[in-house]
């Protein structure tokens, strides 16, 4: 009777085990078939370590990127300038440095800029459908109907070349990529249960929209914004090269490159670190995001 009791009130029952949270084990599940995915550790980890540059770039850079020594101009890699020098004598190792954090600060603006009025476009057209549906998606094929570098191109053209202009144009060039994302998981989340169960409840629009819909279509919306920050980086580095993005004397890798271009036989390591940075990083955000789409995928073993 005694242990009967006691198993009446609670007091000899053991709490749930976390195994048993369905939130839980939701997130330790990706988190191990993330961990397990060795190319997407390795491009995490590279993106981790362009981040550290980027807040340390100034401590860890040697010298000044903008200050020259027209005397020592063109130097190969050495002791003292681990990268060698450019044309103007400055040091391409401090230069790479420093341009590491306009790259990701293009890469990362223009993708959030361009994701927040994605999402919004495809929810919206998702949700409601209809005319709606079919005004905003039409406007979506008509920038798709451009290729990215050449919309963000034209763009840049109009508003002038600078860093800034950049991002807005990669943003306006990424717009359509996540709208039609999100639209597509939108539709699919939108004939759920539990969504016509909120509709019968009363529940508003917007309380649906970003309470029960955003919510679940998180997943490829965080793998399609990795991987387009790569697309961004490479969209920006092409607008700089073309001398329409960041301008002199601002280290941007893409710049940089342009820079060097003139100097191939001669002195290469001029345009040889630059370029193997962008591809560094450019590769490192492909990596981490198919590790995110393989980590998200159901049909992955766990």
């Amino acid at each position: 009777m005694k242990q009967t009791s006691q198993l009446m009130d609670g007091s000899n029952l053991s709490p749930m085990p976390p195994d048993l949270n369905p939130k839980a084990k939701y997130r330790r599940v990706l988190f191990y078939k993330f961990m397990r995915n060795k190319t997407a550790l390795i491009g995490g980890i590279l993106i981790i370590l362009f981040i550290f540059i980027t807040i340390f770039g100034s401590i860890i850079a040697p010298y000044d990127p903008y200050t020259q020594d027209i005397i020592n101009k063109l130097q190969g890699p050495s002791s003292d300038h681990w990268f060698g020098t450019d044309n103007f004598g400055r040091d391409i190792f401090s230069r790479v440095i420093h341009g590491t954090s306009i790259t990701l600060f293009i890469g990362f603006s223009s993708v959030i800029l361009g994701a927040t009025v994605g999402v919004l476009l495809g929810i919206i057209s998702g949700y409601y459908g209809g005319r709606i549906d079919s005004i905003i998606m039409r406007l979506m094929d008509v920038l798709l109907a451009f290729p990215g570098i050449l919309l963000a191109l034209a763009i840049v053209t109009i508003l002038g070349g600078s860093t800034m202009n950049v991002v807005y144009a990669v943003a306006i060039s990424s717009i359509p990529v996540f709208a039609r994302v999100v639209r597509g998981s939108t539709l699919s989340v939108k004939k759920l249960e539990y969504i016509d169960a909120m509709k019968a409840l009363g529940a508003s629009d917007i309380r649906i929209i970003f309470k029960h819909i955003f919510p679940n279509i998180t997943s490829p919306l965080i793998v399609q914004a990795t991987l387009y920050i790569a697309t961004a980086i490479l969209s920006a580095s092409g607008l700089s090269f073309l001398g329409l993005g960041a301008q002199p004397p601002d280290p941007e890798w893409g710049a940089m490159l342009s820079d060097g271009r003139s100097y191939l036989y001669n002195a290469p390591h001029v345009a040889l670190f630059p370029g193997l940075a962008i591809v560094v990083v450019v590769l490192a955000f492909n990596m981490l995001g198919d590790g995110l789409r393989d980590a998200f995928d159901p049909k992955t073993k766990e």
